[in-house]
């Protein structure tokens, strides 16, 4: 009986050890964050950087988990600036406060400057040029299927329900159908979406169940 009850604390401690392990994301370093973005800069080509930022952030390094990528994401979509960089400045800030933030976009934009600063170059010289211009178009097709399996990957861990396919299909006609921008569409399914999930509504779901 003596042993049972001697044992009993060092279990529940050894619980709270196991409990205060930190995420990965709590070792991620200002030099982690500026190689990690670096490569996807340097990688990111045809415009698919939204593909190759889940793979490093969730898949490869885990500092994120998808609905925490889609999060963020969806704030640099809405924010004015590019994507990639918002993204990086968010997610750097995330994982390493200011100093991660300025890793962050200097790795993402020193290889894509560099880059185009020499395609432009080249690009201006022959641009004309039939691989060239086929080289571009099979680039951006590739894209759009980077995008779209992206897409795919991250809707099956955040859609939960009929709800949320009703908000991305008004997402996809205001912007495609009714051409209203970015911001303003976000802004008004933000709206709906707050008012359709409010806290009474959950609380009665789960004082029904």
């Amino acid at each position: 009986m003596r042993r049972k009850v001697m044992n009993e604390p060092r279990a529940s401690s050894t619980g709270k050890q196991i409990a205060k392990v930190p995420h990965a994301a709590a070792s991620a370093t200002a030099l982690q964050i500026f190689l990690e973005f670096l490569l996807i800069g340097a990688t990111s080509f045809g415009g698919g950087v939204v593909a190759y930022l889940r793979n490093s952030l969730v898949t490869k390094r885990a500092w994120l988990g998808d609905r925490e990528f889609v999060e963020l994401l969806a704030i640099s979509q809405s924010l004015p600036g590019l994507n990639s960089t918002n993204m990086a400045i968010l997610v750097g800030d995330r994982l390493c406060g200011i100093r991660g933030a300025l890793a962050a976009i200097a790795g993402m934009c020193l290889p894509g400057g560099l880059l185009m600063f020499v395609v432009g170059m080249v690009y201006h010289q022959h641009g004309d040029h039939p691989l060239i211009t086929a080289a571009l178009k099979g680039v951006a097709a590739a894209a759009v299927g980077l995008i779209l399996a992206t897409a795919v990957q991250l809707g099956k861990r955040s859609l939960e329900g009929s709800a949320d396919l009703v908000f991305v299909a008004l997402t996809i006609i205001g912007v495609n159908r009714l051409h209203q921008s970015v911001l303003t569409v976000l802004v008004a399914v933000g709206l709906v979406a707050i008012v359709w999930y409010r806290p009474r509504r959950l609380q009665k779901e789960g004082a029904s169940s």
